[in-house]
């Protein structure tokens, strides 16, 4: 049955978390990033959650969505294929923060249809924390679990294609637990990043790593690489995943300049698996100058 269009424009009822310091800190461990600034409250400014903890505090907004018995949503034929995340100001221990999630988009393609959630969230003191677009793609019953309606290349090695030699080369390790420490920290309890059979029933060939780990290593990557370690200083991330990760995978991110847009400099990357097949393509980060 195809996502209701009805739906388009539709507002969800505002959730709130509360922030709490063992949350933010378990967040940061199942991504493996021990970055100081989220364990040391000795750093400048006091322990900080990562970046990429804004999907923490909006993922109740993108459950009560995806879970909308109107929307339609097939769950098991549901693939999250892009990322779009805005870090307007830093999220803390002790923060209670509000989602708002909206359906932005509906559209039909030849293998399926694509849905993206709009979704607005804000601290307690009313300042805006996050913007995230939460891309999934619907796959109709004849298609496979790859990326929807690849383009041509999509097979090609990535560092095949790219020109210039990068200015960041960062090669990362996933654990074989991983899937399971950042089920439990992030609230992403979806069975296909932890049960090998409900994974395969969904025409995947086993466990897949979350889309959004695998982009919190690459922000890691990025923060490391182009932020001199400063997590305060990226201002966007957005990706297209394009192929599953697996545990125990190797994958390498290469970030390449791309100029500067107000008071940011951009960048651009993929992030490639061992074979140098890309499983994030289009990667974009915006850093504070």
């Amino acid at each position: 049955m195809p996502l209701n269009h009805a739906c388009l424009g539709k507002i969800y009822p505002p959730i709130t978390t509360e922030v709490t310091l063992d949350a933010l800190q378990n967040y940061a461990r199942a991504c493996n990033d021990a970055n100081p600034r989220f364990f040391d409250a000795a750093a400048p400014g006091g322990i900080l959650a990562p970046p990429m903890f804004a999907v923490v505090v909006t993922w109740l907004s993108v459950i009560t969505a995806m879970t909308d018995a109107d929307l339609r949503a097939d769950l098991l034929r549901l693939l999250h294929v892009a990322q779009d995340i805005e870090f307007l100001a830093p999220i803390r221990p002790g923060d209670s923060i509000t989602s708002i999630g909206k359906v932005a988009s509906i559209e039909s393609h030849q293998n399926g249809e694509t849905m993206a959630l709009e979704l607005h969230a804000h601290n307690a003191r009313g300042a805006a924390v996050t913007r995230i677009v939460f891309t999934i793609f619907i796959r109709g019953r004849r298609a496979t679990a790859a990326a929807p309606e690849p383009k041509p290349d999509d097979a090609t090695p990535a560092n095949d294609r790219l020109r210039s030699d990068p200015i960041v080369t960062v090669a990362q390790t996933i654990d074989a637990d991983q899937t399971v420490r950042y089920a439990e920290a992030s609230g992403d309890r979806n069975p296909i990043h932890v049960d090998a059979n409900v994974a395969k029933m969904a025409g995947l060939p086993g466990i897949i790593v979350h889309g959004l780990c695998t982009m919190a290593f690459t922000a890691r990557a990025i923060v490391d690489g182009v932020c001199a370690g400063d997590p305060t200083r990226l201002a966007r991330l957005a990706v297209r995943f394009s192929r599953p990760v697996l545990p125990g995978d190797t994958i390498t991110t290469r970030v390449w300049p791309a100029g500067d847009r107000d008071t940011r400099r951009v960048f651009t990357y993929e992030t490639t698996n061992r074979d140098g097949l890309a499983v994030i393509r289009d990667g974009l980060a915006e850093v504070r100058t």
